[in-house]
């Protein structure tokens, strides 16, 4: 499925929810102070998904103007979240790669066009021709080496030589794969043409020039006393949280190996929006969707999505499906959310945050219906969205639509996932993506016999989906004892 992996988020958590106050609608509706309506948002949030602690950042004109703590930074020790705790930032670290490649291209020493064979030695003859842009849109077709590792338990030479001699998976700019080799490659060709070792992090000009004093690389092995627990739930016991572990090798760590404060990004978007790490023309480069071969824009530019908006530029991250940074260039905004349960989704708050500092800015697309769900109960879901789609004004971009519907069925919520999903395939009736991802939906709602009409529908209009290939075989392979 050309989607990026979603960690697998549990359900409910009683003990957390418990701990979290909202404010009433009413007192939130009157509120005129945004970071007190911004407060109340972060609580929803945060009680919505069962997040134990979080840190919240809005930048607005070159300086922080919102800076909460919150919550439990480690549920044993009963440690709360303050402005100092650190937040493993897990794939938010591909925009800092992403913003050391454009500065080498703004150096004059990187061209995003040139094969990365021209600066790393030693590939496979089907990877040296790979252009560096395809390696930072993911849009190279190269096999993913982390999996390999089985975290942790495999060398990283072991499992970058088996990524080595696995087959390209298609054509250079053909589709959408998320794969942590790509900036790993990345990685090793800045710091050859640095003069460095190939596994040097690439973030440390970044946190000095923007004033990032608490950020550095690191993982599960070496957490730091102020380095908060990270969490997940278990499918067996959803209610109760519980450790996860992560360990990022040297290459790795180009793609998921930053910890940071909310603090400490706030100061780097500032940063990035003042043109103290990247000019004007760079920052444009970086922010523009990638095209795949026969045309189409992809939903990444260089290191960043850029989220399709009719009004306005918004480009972000997220990472671990727990933490979210979005920029809002043209406005002088930008929002970090960093918490520590995996499966959280953060992003989806953003909008809602960031409208309350821009004044006269409108919800649209997804997040405007995002607003118009918040609080709904299950059953009054698909008429929501069924009124929605009657604005004529609602042009909700595929891929945004596309993660939403998996991020609610990673966090137990298969029947309004489906009915994103079924709107997503509506509205982009040629999309063999969207046919796949309803024919999931359809999957784990039970309803075995539409997911084979929307895995073969997909396959129809995507010859190449092997995705619905191998689940359409699963799915009519004949039942043991039939």
């Amino acid at each position: 499925m050309n989607r990026r992996a979603l960690l697998a988020a549990g359900l409910a958590c009683p003990a957390l929810a418990a701990s979290t106050f909202v404010a009433s609608p009413l007192a939130f509706a009157t509120e005129p102070d945004p970071a007190v309506r911004a407060d109340a948002l972060v609580r929803r949030f945060m009680a919505e998904r069962h997040v134990p602690g979080a840190q919240v950042v809005v930048v607005k004109d070159g300086a922080i103007v919102f800076s909460r703590a919150y919550g439990v930074a480690d549920l044993a020790a009963g440690a709360e979240v303050t402005a100092t705790t650190t937040f493993p930032i897990n794939s938010i670290t591909k925009a800092f790669t992403g913003v050391a490649a454009m500065r080498e291209v703004e150096a004059g020493r990187l061209d995003l066009d040139k094969p990365i064979g021209a600066y790393v030695e030693g590939l496979p003859e089907t990877w040296r021709d790979i252009q560096v842009r395809r390696l930072l849109s993911h849009t190279s077709g190269l096999p993913d080496f982390v999996p390999r590792q089985k975290g942790g338990e495999v060398e990283e030479a072991v499992a970058w030589n088996e990524a080595l001699a696995a087959p390209v998976l298609f054509p250079p700019g053909q589709r959408f794969h998320y794969c942590q080799t790509n900036y790993a490659l990345v990685q090793m060709a800045i710091d050859r043409l640095r003069g460095l070792p190939v596994t040097t992090p690439l973030g440390g000009e970044q946190f000095a020039i923007a004033g990032m004093k608490s950020s550095r690389y690191g993982d599960s092995l070496d957490p730091g006393p102020r380095r908060t627990a990270s969490y997940t739930y278990r499918k067996e016991a959803p209610d109760q949280p519980s450790l996860r572990k992560e360990v990022f090798s040297p290459l790795a760590r180009a793609a998921a190996g930053l910890d940071s404060t909310g603090d400490d990004m706030g100061r780097w978007m500032i940063a990035l929006m003042d043109g103290r790490l990247l000019g004007a023309a760079a920052r444009k480069t970086m922010w523009t969707q990638d095209a795949y071969t026969d045309g189409k824009l992809g939903q990444w530019g260089m290191g960043w999505l850029v989220l399709e908006r009719p009004d306005r530029l918004v480009v972000g991250m997220t990472g671990g499906s727990r933490n979210a940074v979005y920029l809002y260039p043209d406005d002088k905004v930008g929002v970090a959310i960093l918490s520590n349960l995996a499966g959280g989704t953060p992003e989806d708050a953003i909008d809602e945050i960031v409208q309350l500092f821009v004044p006269g800015m409108k919800l649209t697309g997804v997040a405007a219906l995002r607003a118009a769900l918040a609080g709904q109960p299950k059953a009054a879901f698909a008429g929501v969205i069924a009124r929605q789609r009657q604005d004529p004004g609602f042009r909700p971009a595929e891929h945004e639509l596309n993660d939403w519907g998996y991020r609610l069925l990673a966090f137990g919520e298969p029947a309004k996932a489906l009915s994103v999903l079924a709107l997503t395939a509506e509205l982009f009736p040629d999309s063999g993506n969207a046919q796949d991802s309803l024919a999931e939906a359809y999957a784990v709602n039970g309803d075995k016999a539409a997911a084979i009409v929307h895995y073969r529908r997909s396959l129809a209009l995507d010859p190449g989906n092997t995705n619905a290939v191998n689940r359409l075989k699963g799915l009519e392979a004949p039942a043991p004892g039939s």
